[in-house]
């Protein structure tokens, strides 16, 4: 996709716009499987063509298009400026004004380019750990998997910006159900598409992936065998597999942008955070602090520039449990008028961007996991997500997890199944009571966060370590 063609077409390109630019996305899939030790079918696909936008005036215009020909760019071209000037009159924002992309750059995924193993390699790997978790008749499922995702994008701009990003992503995933009487558990290996990085085959140290089959197997049998999580009120202590969720739904979509300003209300809701509250609202204790950090190595969002062609560099969202910023892209900005971050990401080639989350992470605080667990006289320990729920406004929540251990007078103690937990985001991040320290921090991610009309599904990242939240509501599912 890269060369001097592509740069000959897009200087070929004449239009009437005041801006227009050419962002081009070519997306490799590779997946491998391994499923109760049966290698399951290759599947491999690939994706390409590019987005045109176009600025007149004040209005904007997008046409995507497949065909890559210098005809098939300009006849795109021509529909974004057509576009364009029939928006101008409606625009929410007056492109006259808008801040167009001003710095050339690129980016590449750390070691993007080692060789990545065979498929053979890859299949030998997953086919070890699927086998090491059959350890008892009760084990009645096991799979494991690895997708590889290699993404070459480009943006160029009429102003002669020039940005090339180049990604290499992969997903290692383990699966271990047991049954027994009736009733199934299953432990996984960060849950559903979160065990997601920027790099190579280095990944599958990165969430422990050698011997992950054995232990999971183990855990779910421990499950099997295990009561229902208590009900009542507790201290609760994630791990940050389960912080990952947590961040997710109740800080990252609050605050974009968009969604505080209203675009997505008929769809995937609103926000409770309102505008006025950037710069006083007391959104967590004093021990929260949230980045939107796009240069954390290997995790999932990591990048250069957005897809506008914004320079990326990290910002406190929230300081010392106060709102700061909002994940708004520079339209959303400009709109606003309120601080953002160089956000604005589309899913394909074949999709505007939009106010989305990128890297979104909690810093490590002071605290050693063995010192949360002995400050706990009755709490629970939790990982590993399985189900969630929460309302239009990301405030009422409720999440389940695969995983849950009590606490007692300061130890670890019985192993139970099915713990749950809910809350108010406005109140829940005020009960924060202890963030851990570097050493319990976890790199997570999803590869399958959903957003905008049409939808668009992007990678996402969350780092946090284990964190503790006293006095939360705590349940327990039936036998």
């Amino acid at each position: 996709m890269n060369g001097p063609s592509l740069d000959e077409h897009v200087r070929a390109l004449s239009s009437e716009a005041d801006f227009h630019s050419v962002r081009f996305v070519d997306e490799r899939t590779d997946d491998h499987k391994v499923r109760n030790d049966v290698i399951q079918p290759l599947r491999t696909a690939r994706d390409r063509g590019a987005m045109l936008t176009a600025w007149h005036g004040a209005g904007a215009g997008y046409a995507a298009t497949a065909d890559l020909s210098p005809a098939g760019l300009q006849a795109a071209l021509d529909l974004a400026t057509r576009r364009a000037k029939a928006s101008a009159r409606v625009s929410l924002v007056d492109h006259r004004l808008a801040a167009r992309p001003s710095q050339s750059g690129e980016y590449a995924s750390p070691g993007i380019e080692a060789t990545l193993p065979a498929r053979r390699e890859w299949l030998e790997r997953l086919a070890e750990e699927c086998a090491a978790a059959s350890i008892d008749p009760p084990i009645v499922e096991r799979t494991a998997s690895m997708q590889v995702i290699e993404s070459e994008q480009t943006l160029i701009t009429s102003d002669g910006v020039r940005i090339e990003q180049r990604f290499r992503f992969a997903m290692p995933q383990l699966a271990v159900a047991a049954h027994a009487h009736g009733d199934t558990q299953v432990r996984t290996l960060g849950g559903d598409y979160g065990t997601i990085a920027q790099g190579g085959v280095e990944i599958l140290d990165r969430f422990a992936f050698d011997g992950a089959g054995e232990r999971l197997a183990n855990e779910a049998l421990a499950l099997l065998a295990a009561p229902n999580c208590p009900s009542g009120v507790r201290d609760l202590l994630l791990m940050p597999d389960q912080m990952m969720l947590q961040i997710h739904e109740s800080i990252g979509h609050p605050l974009e942008l968009d969604r505080i300003l209203g675009d997505e209300r008929n769809f995937a809701g609103s926000s409770f955070v309102k505008p006025e509250f950037f710069g006083t609202y007391q959104y967590g204790s004093p021990l929260l602090n949230v980045t939107f950090d796009p240069g954390v190595a290997a995790e999932v969002a990591t990048y250069a520039f957005d897809d506008d062609g914004a320079a990326a560099s990290k910002h406190h969202l929230i300081g010392n449990g106060v709102l700061e910023r909002a994940l708004g892209g520079t339209l959303s900005q400009q709109r606003a008028g309120i601080g953002g971050v160089a956000n604005s990401r589309a899913s394909s080639w074949n999709r505007p961007p939009i106010d989305r989350m990128a890297n979104l992470n909690i810093e490590a605080g002071e605290s050693t996991l063995d010192e949360m667990i002995a400050n706990i006289e009755q709490g629970i320990l939790m990982r590993t997500n399985t189900s969630w729920s929460i309302d239009d406004y990301r405030n009422k929540f409720q999440f389940g997890c695969e995983f849950g251990q009590l606490i007692e007078n300061g130890r670890l103690t019985q192993v139970v199944r099915q713990p749950g937990y809910r809350g108010i985001s406005a109140n829940f991040w005020r009960s924060l009571v202890a963030v851990g320290n570097e050493a319990t921090r976890g790199i997570y991610g999803t590869a399958m966060c959903g957003k905008g009309e049409p939808m668009q599904i992007v990678r996402v990242g969350h780092a946090s370590p284990a964190c503790v939240f006293s006095n939360v509501d705590v349940f327990g599912g039936t036998r």
